[in-house]
């Protein structure tokens, strides 16, 4: 029993040390010399104290100094680096969108539209629009893949009928000539936002421009009643104005594309319990079909082929009618 307590031990010292090297390494966005000096002085001081358990005598001066200095870690550099709206952001990043409400009419207020003529070289655009809530009939959801079938991309899009579709992608919002990092994403290197979009941006993009990796997109087509819809569209919009005026950070495991959507669902008295198919967004779709919200009648492998939208959105490009013909066909049996 002492040899599994001191192996947990020695375990929680071996992770701690690595998070609170990375945190300190990583600080507020850019790295200076500074930081990696003190990052790898702690780095020296974990695997000190970590041998330091195998000495009886000194064992609790080690850990308690080490545990005095990790909560000044965690007190002051890591809550010390705050979010922020005012960075120098991509192009493609740079406009926060925002609504206002007035009864049943929500105006949306800098939908992108980006004008792309390859996945690096696009002209962004914006344009308001005004969405009735009683048109509002259903909501999308996208799967882009492009690691594998354990992780995928997840946006949501609603359908106010008329061609009109909204999409919304929940993202790490990058600043000027930043790269996305899984690692960095789990220390509070990149704001959160809300892409608000017209399909014809945000979902053509990932389906017509992106080659390197390719990205193979698929749209599911959900059944939740229509207030659902109308409650999950209005957190959607609360969150959106809220990241407006406050910024928040995105996380790579509790606060990301998918995890946010199951968030944003809870408005709902009926939302989805959590399953680590959530955490595993490849599987969300499979996950939303057993459970009875997506089209049952027809085997989910032949719904996943049918939702492959890759060859018909190539087809389609800048067509206007975009958004309406990636749709023809879907959940049909064959």
């Amino acid at each position: 029993m002492k040899f599994i307590k001191w192996l947990l031990l020695g375990l929680l010292l071996i992770a701690t040390t690595i998070w609170a090297v990375l945190a300190i390494y990583f600080g507020d966005s850019h790295t200076s010399n500074v930081q990696t000096a003190i990052a790898a002085a702690i780095g020296l001081f974990g695997f000190v104290t970590l041998l330091g358990l195998g000495l009886t005598q000194w064992r609790k001066r080690f850990l308690v100094t080490y545990s005095i200095v990790f909560t000044l870690i965690v007190s002051g550099w890591w809550f010390a680096v705050q979010p922020s709206n005012t960075r120098q952001w991509q192009a493609d990043l740079a406009v926060l969108p925002y609504a206002t409400v007035e009864g049943d009419f929500v105006t949306v207020h800098n939908i992108r539209n980006v004008d792309y003529r390859s996945e690096f070289d696009y002209t962004p655009a914006y344009y308001d629009k005004t969405f009735d809530l009683n048109a509002l009939k259903s909501v999308d959801l996208f799967a882009v893949y492009w690691m594998g079938p354990a992780i995928a991309h997840t946006i949501i899009s609603f359908n106010f009928g008329d061609k009109d579709y909204l999409a919304v992608s929940i993202e790490a919002r990058k600043e000027l000539g930043e790269g996305y990092s899984t690692i960095k994403g789990f220390f509070r290197q990149y704001e959160l936002t809300y892409i608000v979009a017209d399909e014809r941006d945000v979902i053509r993009l990932r389906t017509n421009y992106r080659n390197d990796p390719i990205e193979d997109v698929y749209l599911y087509r959900l059944h939740p009643s229509k207030e659902n819809v109308r409650r999950l569209f209005l957190e959607y919009i609360r969150k959106i104005n809220k990241l407006h005026k406050k910024p928040a950070f995105y996380n790579t495991l509790l606060d990301n594309c998918t995890t946010a959507i199951w968030f944003n669902t809870r408005v709902n008295p009926t939302h989805l319990p959590f399953s680590w198919k959530i955490l595993l967004s490849g599987y969300l779709p499979e996950y939303i079909y057993e459970s009875g919200g997506l089209n049952t009648k027809i085997p989910f492998e032949q719904l996943q082929q049918q939702a492959h939208i890759n060859a018909v959105a190539k087809t389609l490009d800048k067509s206007p009618d975009f958004s309406q013909d990636i749709r023809s066909g879907l959940d049909k049996p064959q």
